[in-house]
């Protein structure tokens, strides 16, 4: 039962969150509070395990969630739900685009979605920098505030901005390393 609730919960998650891996984090939210397949406080060390391995964020995530929740299988579930219904719906307008393509209903539909994307992706925005920088349990928005991981994300948007660069190995490594000086 678990491997079918797993593979329609993603497919769901699949079929509305439009604009790639970042936008399935406000459904995975979703399924924290839902159910007991993860905690919510675990998903921005998902996120990071998700961009540091191979393949798709959403997909990574998916299966983290899969396994947690029903092992091999249940990977094979959420990530298989996660994709099937975007590839269904991509082939089906792969072949029926260049009659509609000067349509303008179909042209007001991909522009309405161009804005809807963008805030799946502020919101998980959002939700990660507040998990990673503020605590839930604290009385006023100051003391939430956890000063060395915004000092080190200052830091680190600073040398981004500066360098230019997208987040190489170099960073990411330089994030750990300071993680667990920090952490000692």
């Amino acid at each position: 039962m678990n491997i079918l609730l797993l593979y329609f919960e993603f497919a769901g998650i699949g079929l509305f969150s439009i604009g790639g891996g970042l936008a399935t984090l406000p459904f995975i939210y979703s399924l924290a509070g839902k159910y007991n397949w993860l905690d919510a406080a675990r998903i921005p060390d998902m996120f990071a395990v998700a961009q540091l391995t191979p393949g798709a964020i959403g997909i990574n995530l998916g299966a983290y969630v899969g396994v947690r929740a029903a092992g091999a299988a249940g990977a094979f579930a959420a990530a298989y739900g996660l994709v099937s219904a975007p590839v269904v719906i991509i082939i089906v307008i792969a072949r029926l685009y260049d009659g509609f393509k000067k349509n303008s209903v179909v042209q007001s539909v991909f522009e309405g979605m161009r804005p809807a994307a963008a805030g799946l992706l502020a919101a998980a925005a959002y939700g990660i920098l507040k998990l990673a920088l503020s605590r839930p349990d604290a009385a006023s928005w100051y003391q939430s505030l956890k000063l060395r991981e915004c000092l080190i994300s200052a830091i680190f948007y600073v040398l981004l901005a500066r360098f230019k660069k997208s987040p190489t190995v170099i960073f990411i490594a330089a994030g750990a390393l300071a993680g667990i000086i920090f952490k000692l």
